[in-house]
């Protein structure tokens, strides 16, 4: 059940790489993750949801240290 609240917990994800030539799967998971270009940072709720969809494109994201 989820009451909508969170735990506080984020995660600063960098996008270092560019999804061309790249499965349209991972261009969504970046657009899902609110990135769209390299350089841009997203402050995203730190949830298996979202470690799952960085693992899904980490060869095109970083996690950075906040």
């Amino acid at each position: 059940m989820n009451t909508g609240k969170t735990s506080g917990k984020t995660v600063r994800v960098r996008q270092i790489g560019s999804p061309q030539r790249r499965h349209h799967r991972q261009r969504e998971t970046l657009v899902g993750l609110k990135l769209n270009k390299i350089g841009r940072v997203a402050e995203l709720v730190d949830s298996p949801q979202t470690r799952g969809m960085i693992a899904k494109v980490a060869h095109l994201v970083e996690v950075v240290e906040s």
